[in-house]
């Protein structure tokens, strides 16, 4: 069964396993942060989520940004609904 993000894909086989690479990662990361929580169990996955990138700085530098970006646009847009949330959501990437 092809995934419905593949289904257009230029190589579906390729993208399948793209796909299943990223969930057994995501697996193994909240493996290895199971049982913990708030910030510890946040900074734990993020160092897992680097632990096999070339600069594991870099890359946890751009996971916190990333999650910095989606915290302010969840606190802009946290009141809206809908067609209005998704605007509001388009905005503030803009």
């Amino acid at each position: 069964m092809t995934h419905e993000m593949c289904a257009d894909a230029r190589d579906p086989e390729a993208c399948e396993q793209r796909i299943s690479q990223l969930r057994d990662k995501a697996k193994r990361v909240r493996a290895a942060c199971e049982g913990k929580q708030g910030a510890e169990q946040m900074d734990c996955m993020v160092k897992e989520r680097c632990t096999e990138a070339k600069d594991a700085a870099k890359c946890e530098a751009e996971v916190r940004s990333g999650m910095a970006r989606r915290e302010k646009i969840r606190e802009a847009c946290k009141d809206k609904r809908g067609d209005e949330l998704r605007a509001c959501i388009r905005e503030q990437r803009g």
